[in-house]
């Protein structure tokens, strides 16, 4: 097992003034792969984007150590460089810029200056990544996500995830609008991603994603925080009951959400 750990420690975030991840813990390690699940509107994505550093998300109290070093004191450059990636529920599209331009800069980039991958090297590997992810190679040479349908858009962030090599991977809502066969495709290159050096944070509402990648973990957040945790048995669970079936065996009652956040 990797040395690796992310320690979420105590947070709360704010959008606009209101808070809405409310004291959240958690502790990720190399080669685990943890699931949040949980209703629209509980702090999932939100809990993403303050990771990342969103300007738009203010941490009120709390910490965030990757192997000790305070991820909240990095900027967003910073972050990515430390080996934190997001896979976005809703990729942008790039007109003019090719896939391949944009992973080899976001590589050197992380690599810092002085550290650039050879030209030549970083075409290899790109082949080489999407040969075992069974990525089309005219993915390469066409603009960052530029009339990809949904399926090519998640296959596509990971592809770059696979080039970029995360320490810790945050996948939000990979599995959103994808039909059946996506969906393999994308968890099939979740699973080949896996090792000892990197931990998944994997959100979604679905237990249906978590057929096909085996978590570790899986915990439900509701209300900004996780109000339970367990292993894969336990999104089996909400399959069965549903979050309202959990909240009535928690006790836990409902309040106005917003959708998205």
């Amino acid at each position: 097992m990797s040395e690796l750990k992310l320690e979420i420690q105590g947070l709360h975030v704010a959008i606009d003034g209101k808070e809405i991840v409310k004291g959240l813990d958690l502790t990720i390690c190399g080669g685990e792969i943890h699931a949040i699940m949980g209703p629209n509107g509980t702090g999932k994505s939100t809990l993403a984007s303050a990771l990342m550093g969103h300007p738009r998300y203010e941490v009120v109290r709390g910490q965030v150590l990757l192997n000790g070093e305070n991820v909240l004191d990095m900027s967003v450059d910073e972050r990515a460089r430390a080996g934190l990636f997001l896979a976005m529920q809703y990729p942008a599209e790039v007109s003019g810029v090719s896939n391949a331009n944009f992973m080899r800069q976001a590589l050197n980039a992380k690599l810092g200056e002085g550290h650039e991958m050879p030209v030549l090297k970083f075409h290899r590997q790109l082949q080489d990544r999407m040969k075992k992810l069974n990525v089309d190679e005219s993915f390469a040479d066409r603009y960052l996500n530029e009339g990809f349908s949904g399926g090519e858009k998640k296959r596509n962030e990971i592809l770059q995830m696979s080039m970029l090599e995360p320490k810790v991977a945050i996948l939000d809502e990979i599995d959103s609008g994808l039909d059946i066969d996506a969906l393999k495709i994308v968890a099939e290159g979740v699973n080949t991603l896996r090792s000892p050096e990197t931990g998944f944070l994997i959100i979604t509402h679905y237990q249906r994603l978590l057929n096909y990648i085996v978590p570790d973990h899986v915990h439900v957040m509701m209300q900004g925080r996780i109000v339970k945790s367990g292993g894969r048995e336990l999104a089996e669970y909400l399959e069965a009951h549903g979050y309202d079936g959990l909240k009535a065996e928690l006790g836990i009652e409902d309040e106005t959400v917003e959708v998205g956040i």
